[in-house]
């Protein structure tokens, strides 16, 4: 088996990405069976558990403050409606149950009750993981004590084209925080955003900045951009499916045993489109009616192609972190 890389050149990348189609599926499958079963899909829940008034100027996000997108301001979430929901996460197949809050940071007088929010949902049997904005070492350690398995925070682009979407915080503030996640003992899951009017130099960009960490994020989130009416990406141009699905690929590639996830921009997918995501290494999804503000897939739709693919859950929580050992070499 290769060893992991963390010496990713842009060039390599942008190489990768315009590899011939059926080149990289082939290079990224194979990479895939090395370390994952190809037939099995980690299953995730995400629920907003506060909404809204985010001060953070994302020009992507429905949440920010800065925007009108008609979205209503929703306070912190009661501890007893988090846990309600993440069982019947947990009831529906789910494995992992994310918890986003729209924030620039956490307040010190909410930490008490999100270190509670995941205890309890701990305790159900799920993998925990949140998003809430940027953390400092202590709020990290905090997380850590209570059980925090996954920390989400996403580089969402380039450094280079980092500033064309966000000017609130910077590129290496969103560094540091996975730094104070890491050294909290936390996972991370870290990805970004395709079809924010990114070049393909950016997208390799963004490949490169997560495959070079010191250590690869464990769960990596590709998001294909939903254009939201009232953000100042409402009128992005379309993303050429077969440009998205080499990111996929590129992802694998460079990032072979972290779990790549199919996250925002499903509800616009075919089922073709994410059956070719699969193929190129996509082995993790978002599982529920929405994701944070935006639709996604009805679980049923996902159950319904799932079996057509021939393709299954994994099967519970303590699951999630093995790693498929084949039981021959590819000939």
């Amino acid at each position: 088996m290769p060893a992991t890389r963390h010496d990713w050149t842009r060039e390599e990348a942008l190489a990768l990405l315009a590899s011939p189609l059926p080149e990289l599926l082939f290079r990224a499958q194979e990479v895939h069976r090395q370390h994952f079963d190809p037939t099995e899909v980690q299953l995730s829940t995400l629920l907003s558990i506060k909404t809204g008034a985010c001060p953070e100027d994302c020009k992507y996000c429905p949440q920010s403050a800065h925007y009108d997108t008609g979205l209503a301001r929703e306070p912190l979430l009661d501890l007893e409606a988090v846990v309600a929901e993440a069982r019947r996460a947990r009831e529906a197949g789910a494995t992992r149950f994310c918890m986003g809050a729209a924030w620039r940071s956490p307040r010190p007088k909410d930490m008490p009750r999100l270190v509670a929010m995941v205890r309890e949902v701990k305790a159900l049997g799920l993998e925990t993981c949140m998003t809430l904005g940027m953390l400092s070492e202590e709020q990290a350690r905090e997380l850590a004590a209570a059980g925090l398995d996954y920390y989400n925070h996403n580089l969402d682009t380039s450094p280079e084209y980092y500033g064309q979407i966000i000017t609130t915080r910077t590129f290496a503030d969103r560094l540091a925080t996975l730094e104070a996640v890491r050294r909290a003992g936390i996972k991370v899951c870290a990805g970004g955003i395709v079809g924010m009017g990114e070049a393909p130099e950016d997208r390799a960009g963004l490949l490169v900045a997560l495959a070079n960490l010191p250590q690869h994020p464990e769960s990596v989130p590709i998001n294909l951009l939903v254009r939201v009416p009232g953000t100042p990406l409402e009128e992005a141009p379309p993303v050429d499916p077969f440009d998205f699905v080499r990111v996929i690929a590129a992802a694998r590639i460079m990032m072979p045993a972290s779990w790549v996830r199919l996250s925002a921009g499903r509800e616009q997918m075919s089922d073709e489109l994410q059956a070719l995501a699969f193929l190129a290494g996509a082995n993790s999804i978002f599982y529920c009616e929405r994701l944070l503000t935006t639709a996604n897939p009805a679980a049923e739709r996902d159950r319904r192609l799932f079996r057509r693919l021939g393709l299954k859950p994994v099967a519970a929580a303590e699951d999630a972190v093995r790693h498929y050992a084949p039981a021959r070499a590819a000939p």
